[in-house]
């Protein structure tokens, strides 16, 4: 293991995976939990923590500084000293970004050593980390954006399709073909994200060469997620086909369940918006917060999720799920040993 990596709890040593990224941040699973926004809190995260995998907890979440270090010492109580992240996204109107430093310092303070970081230019956001003694794995949507942030000192770079909920950014390309093009020039760790829910993807992705999957949707309805059980239950009865764009003449596109405020959007797209501030309340995440986390509705706001809403068919614990991924990326990767064992191997009819 790299001397500076993570140092693995020894209840979590035991892992049918081990990669660079389970090593860097001292994991057992090659499972990271991104960043949901309003949904990533202490308890969501510390069960990550505690299932071997890891997720990362969203400042902007939190009204104040205050709010945000009691979440923390809150994680890390209920995770009892396995590690937790969090979730540095610099936003594209920088008066918006001045809390930044001090979430870092807050979280080092904490003993949190994990960041997921999102935005242009984050050389500055690695410096501060690392000067903290933590580890830093990068967003990006373009393979080109992953180069930069190795260039600028990155740990780790993760690679997210245009399959990923949220916001993608505006590369259409898919997340596999996205891992196969960076694993021709990356040399630090590569986690992979976009559309993944099942431990087939799993082990495909490390098969391609990953070293781990960045998933969100997926986990949605999990019982550690504080949002409506009537919004839940109705994510739990979705297709793939639920998830769509929205936003895309502003240049930032939204993947979001489809539903009545994606339609109105459309609406007014159609009329000729084309900046955010065009669609008024309507693209804000504070409507969705309210209206489909809080109360339920799931009509109303613009509610980040992806195609492997697909694979979240039942309200269960995130221990539970990262378990039978794990389970079902085993029997997967040990079906693609027997078939490269069966080609390798020479037949009797083969034999001269």
């Amino acid at each position: 293991m790299d001397a500076h990596a993570v140092p693995v709890p020894e209840a979590l040593d035991a892992s049918p995976f081990r990669t660079r990224i389970t090593a860097l941040f001292g994991l057992r699973h090659p499972v990271l939990g991104g960043g949901l926004m309003w949904l990533s809190d202490a308890r969501y995260i510390a069960a990550f923590a505690n299932a071997g995998a890891l997720a990362f907890l969203t400042p902007r979440s939190f009204d104040g500084l205050d709010a945000y270090r009691a979440a923390l010492r809150e994680c890390a109580r209920l995770a009892s000293g396995r590690p937790i992240g969090v979730n540095l996204t610099q936003s594209r109107r920088p008066a918006e970004n001045a809390s930044v430093p001090a979430w870092i310092d807050i979280a080092l303070e904490e003993g949190v050593r994990c960041f997921e970081t999102v935005g242009a230019a984050p050389g500055p956001l690695f410096a501060r980390i690392h000067a903290g003694g933590g580890k830093v794995i990068h967003k990006s949507a373009f393979v080109e954006h992953a180069l930069k942030a190795e260039a600028a000192g990155a740990d780790a770079v993760a690679l997210v399709g245009a399959e990923a909920g949220g916001h993608p950014g505006t590369n259409e390309l898919p997340a596999f073909v996205l891992g196969a093009m960076a694993l021709q020039r990356l040399r630090i760790p590569l986690a992979l994200g976009g559309g993944i829910g099942s431990g087939g993807q799993v082990a495909a992705a490390l098969a391609l060469g990953a070293d781990a999957v960045l998933m969100g949707t997926r986990f949605l309805v999990c019982e550690e997620v504080w949002a409506h059980e009537n919004y839940k239950r109705h994510l739990a009865a979705q297709p793939a086909e639920a998830s769509t764009l929205a936003l895309t003449g502003t240049g930032n596109p939204w993947r979001v369940l489809r539903n009545g405020t994606v339609a109105a959007t459309r609406r007014l797209e159609a009329e000729g918006a084309r900046h955010y501030p065009d669609f008024g309340a309507l693209a804000t995440g504070r409507l969705g917060r309210e209206h489909g986390y809080v109360r339920g509705d799931w009509n109303t706001g613009l509610l980040s999720m992806g195609p492997a809403v697909g694979f979240a068919d039942a309200i269960e614990p995130v221990a539970r799920v990262i378990g039978r991924l794990m389970d079902e990326a085993v029997d997967r990767a040990e079906r693609l040993a027997t078939l490269y064992r069966h080609r390798a191997a020479p037949t009797s009819s083969l034999s001269p």
